[in-house]
């Protein structure tokens, strides 16, 4: 039998993808960090982490600890800011053959508004990724993306500013319908869903009694939210995704070709890969070998092909 020839190409809105393996915000620094490993250029895109508008330290250490099937990790958001961004980390992307996607994070509107301006202003920016799992300070510390009037406004607002880069929105999974919010997104703007973001957790010492973070709260990423992530994903697609034709960009515990190709069937058309870099920073590119061999096996010329495609016979 002669194999399909295949073809990886993914489009996330207006953002073109020589395949869907892009890396996950905070798990692979601003893309350089990959390149003592392999190059860039091989990624469907690189997704940087948060950038806000002034530097942040973060919080203190101790603030990633491994826990069974993941890890959790309450960095604070700590990033250069948005000059240092500009002046020195994108430049340095601009050697690699692949599209960035800045990942926006803030504490007030204003914040978002000033940085989502400025990087769409900014050549070599294909694309904001708006973390909405910020906590809003003017609003008493709740997250942006918990309240769909709020995440209403600040998307819309944030729409009014970004013409020229594609207007991506992370979504929080500490939620009780994440549809309701993917809804509020897309109807105020967005012009693609990325989903999921880490589950609130915590891990604690037996023995001592001392927290596994000085935060204490953090997020859990990995495989253990894996079956989470395939959810929510599903449930975005069939709800407000799939009948409005708008991209999906799924991660939550993605590790091997073959939770690449899940994803892709619950309704992604892209997938960002995070803490599986922490453990074989090689991931990226075996992602992408994996997954055209996984395509020749089940005979498609494109992950294109099996977007949403489940098989509901028994």
């Amino acid at each position: 039998m002669t194999r399909p020839e295949i073809d990886l190409c993914v489009t996330l809105g207006r953002i073109a993808m020589k395949n869907p393996i892009a890396t996950a915000s905070g798990c692979a620094g601003y893309g350089e960090e990959l390149a003592r490993f392999y190059d860039p250029s091989v990624l469907g895109a690189i997704v940087t982490k948060s950038v806000t508008l002034e530097p942040r330290q973060g919080h203190p250490p101790p603030r990633l600890a491994e826990v069974r099937a993941g890890m959790i990790n309450a960095i604070g958001l700590a990033n250069v800011g948005l000059e240092a961004f500009l002046d020195e980390k994108l430049p340095a992307l601009a050697a690699y053959d692949v599209p960035v996607i800045v990942n926006v994070a803030g504490s007030t509107r204003e914040e978002y508004l000033e940085v989502c301006a400025a990087l769409d202003a900014a050549a070599g920016v294909a694309g904001i990724e708006l973390n909405v799992s910020c906590p809003n300070v003017k609003e008493g510390g709740i997250e942006f993306g918990l309240d769909p009037a709020v995440l209403t406004r600040l998307v819309e607002d944030v729409r009014a500013k970004v013409s020229r880069a594609a207007l991506i929105v992370k979504l929080s999974p500490n939620i009780t319908d994440i549809a309701v919010t993917a809804r509020a997104a897309v109807d105020a703007g967005a012009e693609v869903l990325s989903l999921i973001n880490t589950l609130r957790g915590m891990a604690i010492d037996p023995w001592t009694g001392r927290p596994a973070l000085t935060n204490v709260i953090g997020g859990v990423s990995g495989p253990a939210i894996k079956p989470v992530a395939l959810y929510m994903v599903r449930r975005v697609w069939e709800e407000v995704a799939g009948p409005r034709d708008v991209p999906i960009l799924g991660l939550g515990g993605i590790q091997f070709a073959e939770d690449v190709v899940e994803f892709i069937r619950a309704g992604a058309t892209a997938v960002s890969v995070g803490t599986a870099n922490f453990v074989d920073p090689l991931t990226g590119p075996q992602l992408v070998d994996g997954l055209r061999e996984a395509l020749q096996r089940l005979g498609l010329a494109s992950p294109r092909d099996l977007v949403g495609a489940l098989n509901l016979d028994r």
